[in-house]
């Protein structure tokens, strides 16, 4: 399967699974106990009050009726307006998204480098520090987000007191205008994305190192340096995107929960404060708006992989 065909099969699969899973997003909101008619209304509205807000949201309705017409005002871009406010959720994704791209884009930039070193450095070197990097690899990633995010509060911004303990960033503005104020947060994910990368990277270069390939080249005399660079670097390249789209995914819903211990204006934020508030469109359009970020990041990854793939045939 040529290139444009195997991409075509992948964007078609991708489309056909962002149905699937707005709708399971939808029927999630739906089955959850209580509304948005408590935020809208009040707490102390009487019945009729809450029957008449109710109507207007329209969720006296059929939930798959609901769907429907979401979905269907969805294909044409409108994702509608929040019941909490009213705001037009399109406009909130645009506005709060660019702020967990950059936060995901700071974290990659880290982790990335890293996790190739750790995962060649362990992958090929093994032994001591093979067991020393895995263990630590293996405890970072059972460990909870918030976890880490107070750990590193409570070192960095209580102890030391070099860091704020929330992101300090003034409405209407960007993180770029309080650059300190993305270091918790990027140090927080980068522990998570770096202990699954290096564990995913340390078994790709481990499994190449063995390969048969590998073998008869160390003993043509190829060792050291010049095998890992020669060999094994370009044998695990398509092993290592996916690793790292892997990551990418991990990093996803991590920062949902790392948003919101540092009061940080992304994407997660918004959808923590929707579900809390039950506004389901809101929570419709930022969940699917997620779930796309994923998948094309995931068919990228795959693109890359068939390419690193195909070049590593071809040069065999």
């Amino acid at each position: 399967m040529n290139l444009l065909a195997f991409a075509a099969r992948r964007v078609a699969g991708a489309a056909v699974l962002l149905v699937l899973l707005s709708a399971t997003v939808f029927a999630a909101t739906a089955v959850l106990p209580g509304d948005a008619v408590s935020a809208v209304a009040g707490v102390d509205a009487s019945e009729a009050r809450r029957a008449a807000v109710r109507a207007e949201l329209g969720l006296d309705r059929p939930a798959a009726e609901r769907y429907a017409d979401w979905a269907a005002s969805a294909v044409r871009g409108d994702l509608g307006r929040g019941f909490v406010g009213e705001r037009q959720v399109a406009e909130v994704i645009a506005t709060r998204l660019p702020n967990s791209l950059l936060l995901a884009g700071l974290t990659l930039a880290v982790t990335a480098p890293l996790a190739a070193l750790l995962g060649l450095w362990t992958g090929l070197r093994g032994g001591g520090a093979d067991r020393v990097v895995s263990t630590t690899a293996q405890i970072l990633a059972a460990v909870p987000e918030f976890v880490i995010a107070a750990l590193l509060v409570a070192v960095l911004a209580v102890w030391l007191e070099v860091l704020p303990r929330v992101s300090l960033i003034p409405l209407g503005g960007t993180p770029l205008d309080v650059p300190h104020a993305l270091v918790l947060p990027v140090l927080t994910l980068s522990a998570v994305g770096l202990a699954v990368a290096t564990r995913l990277l340390r078994a790709s270069v481990a499994d190449t190192a063995a390969t048969p390939y590998c073998e008869a080249a160390r003993l043509n005399g190829v060792r050291g340096v010049r095998l890992a660079v020669r060999h094994i670097l370009p044998n695990a390249a398509g092993p290592a995107v996916q690793a790292l789209t892997l990551t990418t995914g991990a990093l996803v819903g991590s920062a949902v929960v790392v948003e919101n211990v540092f009061d940080y204006p992304g994407i997660g934020r918004e959808l923590q404060l929707a579900v809390a508030a039950r506004d389901v469109p809101m929570v419709q359009g930022i969940a699917t708006a997620l779930v796309a970020v994923m998948l094309v990041v995931l068919l990228l990854g795959d693109i890359c992989a068939r390419l690193l793939g195909a070049r590593e045939g071809h040069g065999r």
